[in-house]
């Protein structure tokens, strides 16, 4: 009994060394960021967390707001092998995944060869997700979701860590295809871009229109991305916090006893949302410089984690009140 004590101390002190490591590292990577993107702390915040989860992260707001250069920039600080694809209307399945194309060999022999398409990289920016038809948006999110594609049978790995940030323009538009809720519930997060602070937009003006821009510079790599991400995993959780997750999930569900999401809520967050929090808060306290996650955690994470896996019913909609706003009541009551 004595050894398997030692060995479980042992288990703690390895795990609380490498969350050591994993703090200068992270503590790296958003100064890193901090060169390039200015102001918009909550944004890289829970984009960042996203991928510290091994999740992905869809990113809602207006034209222009630096959300393709967020993940360029990502995908550079992180030493990940980065593409993009600008969705649009007539973008076909194989435009993402790859095609066969045949191919003649000297003797005249023919034989189908696979090309892989873009989703082959290990951060893939899908750019207005809503502008594709929902049959190139559901190849994208099998992907996702799968981490492998069939083709003609054949299956492809996609390269590990596989992360996908989408972005998506929150203006009503001709041609847009808005994501189904069984889709929206696949990504980890849903980060809300907002227009810059005062300060933050000054310093756009001053750094980004002369004639030297900063590069970033790769802080990490792919190897050590995945260990952070096998150590965020591994962070132990106390049970208030597991409490915590549990009745904040709960809570937004109508049926469970809480009176404005009764009158409120068409429908609530399923088991996803306690995962993503439970990874999230992990990552969250590692991004804030501490070693275990707290109460604290779960409530900031409230928004970003369940406005995209719950709706409002008619009548909440009719009197102007927003997920957001249930939301805000529900940290209420759980800070109560």
């Amino acid at each position: 009994m004595g050894m398997m004590k030692t060995e479980a101390s042992l288990d703690e002190k390895a795990i609380v060394a490498a969350a050591e490591k994993a703090l200068s590292d992270i503590a790296a990577i958003r100064t890193e960021v901090s060169k390039v993107i200015f102001g918009q702390e909550s944004v890289v915040e829970n984009t960042i967390l996203a991928v510290l989860s091994g999740g992905h992260a869809l990113l809602v707001g207006v034209p222009g707001l630096a959300k393709t250069r967020l993940v360029t920039t990502l995908g550079e600080v992180l030493g990940l092998a980065a593409n993009r694809i600008q969705f649009t209307p007539d973008l076909m399945p194989s435009d993402i995944l790859g095609s066969e194309v045949m191919d003649q060999d000297d003797s005249g022999r023919r034989s189908f060869r696979f090309v892989k398409g873009p989703v082959f990289a290990q951060l893939l920016m899908a750019d207005e997700i809503n502008r594709a038809s929902p049959r190139t948006q559901s190849a994208l999110l099998q992907a996702m979701q799968e981490y492998h594609i069939t083709i003609a049978g054949q299956r492809y790995d996609l390269p590990a860590p596989f992360h996908v940030l989408a972005t998506q323009n929150p203006l009503e538009q001709e041609g847009t295809y808005p994501l189904p809720e069984a889709q929206l519930d696949r990504f980890l997060l849903q980060v809300d871009v907002n227009y810059p602070e005062l300060a933050a937009e000054r310093q756009i003006l001053l750094e980004t229109t002369g004639l030297g821009e900063t590069r970033p510079q790769a802080i990490i790599d792919a190897q050590r991305l995945i260990e952070i991400q096998t150590l965020v995993r591994q962070m132990p959780v106390g049970e208030t916090v597991v409490d915590a997750i549990l009745s904040l999930v709960r809570s937004a569900r109508p049926g469970q006893g809480n009176a404005s999401t009764d009158k409120n809520v068409a429908w609530g967050p399923g088991p996803r949302a306690g995962q993503a929090m439970m990874l999230c808060a992990r990552a969250r306290a590692l991004y804030e410089g501490r070693l275990a996650p707290s109460l604290d955690d779960v409530l900031a994470l409230a928004e970003p984690i369940l406005q995209h896996r719950m709706a409002l019913t008619f009548a909440a909609r009719a009197e102007g009140m927003s997920v957001r706003d249930v939301i805000a009541g529900l940290v209420k009551q759980a800070k109560g």
